[in-house]
């Protein structure tokens, strides 16, 4: 309830499994929280039977007493507002009587039915009393989705071999039931009926229009709980969505996609299961930040042992060989300013463009004016073109802008952010025990906030980019953000102290540097 008395919205729909088992997790009510999982939903299950299965089949079921299945059922809607019902194995006609008592009495707003009734080898997997009761349920649900040999049983007609006459059983079954019928053409490849061959293609059929959901077909053997998967996506979208037909389209899409990625699972010797959260690669790893902070900790002790950075800190560093250094942190700004603009311009939206657009803006402005005011001050004015190691610093950036993701990129960028933080706090430390100190408010710059605050953000934003990319493209993030820390260390220790000079003859390029 909200301060006023109204009723809030939940943040995730919630959505009941009412369904068999699968010690192996493919199928079942394992899948079906799975899927509801991968789709925002919160999910529960009550248990119709006890199913020993595995990726090769069936080796035995238990049904509990129906007085048991009729106690989950109560125990659930006594205490929980359920948003929608997947329906899956019913196993006996008691079963599919007590289930069907229930949703008359709770009726909640979405039930799909997957009506779990012929085995992918033609065999029928429930009696002439069950089948009937399923049968007689379908009226009490929104959507049933069956493939063509449980569609026939359900329509009682024989099983369709063209897809023409699958669409138009499942038109005289929604007719009939007042259901909608999401008519799944997987079958047809096996008969080999021409065009669906090479396709997958499903429909959504109601009483009075069909709205085709094609769809390309998968070559491989991890289907093990397809059917569980796509009706508990359907269940688990609905809420949230306009129709059944967005929700249809979206489901679809995600299953294949989970079908895709399933024999990367490397799950059992049979049929395999699918992928549920395939469109989450990055989870379960640990956070990017905390897969590089050896990275960072390695270029921020290395930093602190440059003689430059030594000497910064105790106030000694000639002043030429400051301003040498920061006129090449100039014409790194400058360039560093163009890939800051190209993280902005891939970024997502929403905080992370703006940090990165303004970012790109304070290279130019307000950094850059400081360097100057330093610069005035010099008795040398440094001048000339980037030094080698600055050079290959944004050689670096720049192609990773050009041809890497936006989670690249911002990995790239982060170590200036970072280990310049990191650097400064430890150098303002330093400094403070130094009467007079010339550089003070320059090294404060850095070791304190804003420029602390921002570096944190840098990080969580890499953290959130990390999050939803594949391996490979975080292994690429990994690699960039070592490069630049590099680049970093190199960058520091390429001005020579005992012959300062604004221009750096004979400066040597990192390891990595392009």
């Amino acid at each position: 309830m909200s301060v006023d008395g109204a009723v809030a919205h939940p943040s995730r729909p919630r959505v009941l499994s009412i369904a068999g088992t699968d010690p192996t997790g493919g199928a079942g009510v394992q899948a079906d929280l799975k899927s509801f999982a991968a789709h925002g939903a919160y999910g529960m299950a009550v248990v119709t039977a006890l199913v020993a299965q595995n990726t090769r089949g069936v080796r035995s079921t238990l049904v509990p007493d129906v007085a048991f299945l009729r106690a989950q059922l109560d125990t659930v809607s006594d205490d929980v507002t359920v948003d929608a019902v997947k329906i899956g194995m019913l196993a006996t006609a008691e079963v599919a009587a007590a289930v069907g008592a229930w949703l008359t009495a709770h009726r909640p707003p979405f039930v799909v039915l997957d009506p779990v009734m012929v085995a992918t080898s033609g065999d029928r997997l429930l009696d002439d009393d069950a089948v009937a009761a399923v049968r007689a349920l379908v009226a009490l649900c929104d959507v049933v989705t069956p493939n063509l040999p449980e569609l026939a049983v359900l329509a009682d007609e024989p099983v369709a071999t063209t897809w023409p006459d699958a669409v138009a059983q499942a038109g005289r079954l929604a007719r009939r039931t007042g259901v909608t019928v999401l008519v799944k053409g997987g079958h047809l490849h096996a008969a080999g009926s021409g065009p669906t061959a090479v396709g997958s293609p499903d429909a959504l059929v109601d009483a009075t229009s069909v709205i085709d959901l094609p769809g390309e077909r998968v070559a491989t053997t991890s289907t093990h709980g397809t059917g569980c998967s796509l009706s508990a996506a359907l269940a688990a979208l609905r809420p949230a969505r306009p129709d059944w037909a967005s929700a249809a389209r979206e489901a679809k899409a995600w299953l294949a996609g989970a079908i895709a990625a399933g024999a990367a699972l490397r799950v059992g010797g049979g049929h395999g299961p699918v992928d549920h959260f395939h469109h989450a690669p990055g989870l379960g790893a640990r956070a990017f930040s905390d897969e590089v902070a050896g990275a960072l900790a390695d270029a921020t002790r290395d930093s602190l042992a440059v003689p430059f950075v030594r000497r910064l800190a105790d106030g000694s560093l000639p002043y030429d060989a400051f301003a040498t250094q920061l006129h090449q942190d100039a014409l790194y700004l400058v360039e560093y300013s163009r890939v800051l603009a190209r993280a902005a311009q891939l970024a997502p939206g929403g905080v992370a463009q703006e940090f990165f657009a303004r970012g790109a803006h304070a290279c130019l402005a307000v950094e850059r004016s400081l360097h100057e005011s330093y610069l005035a001050r010099a008795h040398v004015r440094p001048t000339g073109p980037a030094s080698p190691v600055t050079r290959a610093y944004v050689d670096h950036l720049a192609a990773v802008a050009a041809h890497g993701s936006y989670a690249e990129v911002v990995a790239a960028v982060l170590p200036c952010y970072q280990v310049y933080a990191q650097v400064g706090v430890a150098l303002l430390a330093l400094a403070a025990d130094v009467e007079g100190h010339p550089y003070r408010d320059w090294v404060a710059t850095y070791g304190t906030a804003p420029f602390t605050d921002h570096a944190a953000l840098a990080g969580r934003l890499a953290d959130d980019a990390a999050r939803y990319v594949d391996p490979s493209t975080r292994a690429r993030m990994v690699a960039a953000f070592a490069t630049s820390c590099r680049h970093e260390v190199a960058f520091f220790g390429q001005v020579p102290l005992d012959a300062a000079a604004p221009s750096l003859p004979g400066a040597r390029v990192p390891v990595g540097a392009r």
